[in-house]
């Protein structure tokens, strides 16, 4: 229940910013002094605009909350699922990516949404259509003028938000509301979080060889369930650890000294790299853009509806874009290391607090005095590492090892994998003395 209470609290916050955003839009703007004659402010009012309000919280709200909800459910936990696999211990993992999917896309466009509407109204820059809903009192400028001196010319004088006659009060507070664009803001946080959920679940990246940092390596560290693959043998050689444990390493082969054998060596490296990554298909790709070029081209709309000066729109996307990223990944994965999982959910002992000398939100209260010096560690994260048939009790690996680099130790002698195991998908929410938060 604490980890349940800690992860409602956080919808609480994001719903809160939301409501405390839209009652920011309402306040009365700061009215930046004007010139009567600026060309920049003296574009018609457009009636009917390309894309209004109604139609922006669809296409970055609600399309991205169906999307996600669709893709996870179908495409979630993908094809590296054991056939044995409860189908609860699958449903869970949807559930959690759904979970995340949307709690992060809730992050993005409400924190976009709360910074906008403040500045917005900090600002208080004229929109370029300003002129055309303000209805200037001109009989009595000399009334309102704040800038320039007696003499000058009309063009160097500026007039106060007062001159203006409107007498609906709302088009003319959202004259005065042009920067930044909130438009730009909503559509690059929703469409862009989106695109980069898809880029995750679809493998859509660019390229690359894998790093050699230990399990990462491993393939079987990016499957749905680690615990539940099937250990397979392979050609690899015991060898000494500088700290005297045994590890893994390739098998030995004849050194070659002459250029020929350096040569054929090289190219053998060569063939092997280049054979380690390919190019995602195209359409793939294109499937993830289109939310991307959507949002484009709903900031686009605010410069031909006259709705906005160009750097409003622009500073607006970037809002946008920052919230959309920074959501994005602090709830899932890197997109080139990550296999398109999200993270897992926080322990419970950590779910409102870590503290200073923890790092970060998954680990025990006991984790430094119990974890350091056991050989139970470096385990799978759907299985509980207190039980009897996990992972720590079959593999035998040095967790103070495995900290300062060196390689895991072979499986035990009689080792049994794929065996008996304890599901804690999300289980720590219901039992959190029994788990570590990894699970998910």
């Amino acid at each position: 229940m604490r980890l349940l209470a800690s992860y409602a609290l956080d919808w609480i916050i994001l719903v809160v910013i939301v409501i405390v955003g839209g009652f920011l839009g309402r306040i009365t703007p700061n009215m930046r002094p004007f010139a009567l004659d600026d060309p920049d402010i003296s574009f018609p009012f457009t009636e009917k605009e390309t894309v209004p309000t109604w139609l922006l919280v669809i296409l970055c709200a609600l399309v991205p909350v169906v999307i996600i909800f669709i893709v996870s459910i179908l495409l979630i936990p993908g094809g590296t699922v054991p056939k044995n696999t409860p189908q609860s211990l699958i449903w869970k993992r949807k559930l959690w990516e759904l979970h995340v999917g949307w709690l992060g896309l809730l992050m993005a466009v409400g924190s976009a949404f709360f910074f906008i509407s403040g500045i917005k109204n900090m600002c208080g820059k004229p929109r370029p259509d300003l002129l055309s809903r303000c209805q200037p009192d001109l009989a009595n400028l000399s009334k309102y003028r704040v800038g320039g001196f007696n003499g000058q010319p009309t063009a160097n004088l500026l007039y106060s938000g007062d001159i203006c006659k409107q007498t609906d009060k709302h088009k003319l507070d959202d004259g005065f509301r042009s920067y930044p664009s909130g438009h730009s803001a909503a559509s690059a946080a929703g469409l862009i979080y989106l695109s980069l959920f898809l880029a995750s679940k679809f493998s859509v990246t660019i390229p690359f060889v894998v790093p050699n940092w230990g399990s990462f390596t491993d393939a079987s560290m990016h499957v749905a369930f680690p615990s539940r693959h099937q250990s397979q043998g392979g050609a690899y050689e015991p060898s000494r650890s500088r700290n005297g444990g045994p590890s893994f390493s390739a098998p030995s082969s004849p050194v070659k000294t002459s250029t020929g054998g350096r040569n054929a060596q090289h190219n053998a490296k060569l063939q092997s790299l280049r054979r380690q990554a390919a190019a995602p298909p195209v359409y793939l790709l294109a499937i993830t853009l289109v939310p991307f070029c959507l949002a484009i081209f709903i900031a686009a709309s605010r410069w031909f509806d006259f709705r906005h000066h160009g750097f409003d729109i622009l500073f607006g996307f970037l809002i946008g874009i920052i919230t959309a990223i920074y959501s994005f990944r602090y709830y899932h994965m890197p997109i080139m290391a990550g296999a398109g999982w999200a993270w897992g959910p926080r322990s419970s002992d950590r779910a409102f607090w870590a503290g200073v000398g923890r790092l970060g939100y998954v680990g025990t209260k006991d984790d430094f005095d119990s974890r350091v010096d056991r050989a139970d560690l470096g385990e799978s994260g759907d299985v509980d590492p207190y039980s009897s048939h996990g992972p720590a009790a079959m593999s035998g690996m040095n967790y103070r090892a495995n900290q300062y680099g060196a390689t895991p130790a072979p499986p035990a002698p009689g080792a049994q994998h794929g065996g008996p195991y304890e599901s804690v998908e999300m289980n720590d929410m219901a039992y959190p003395s029994q788990t570590v938060g990894r699970g998910v």
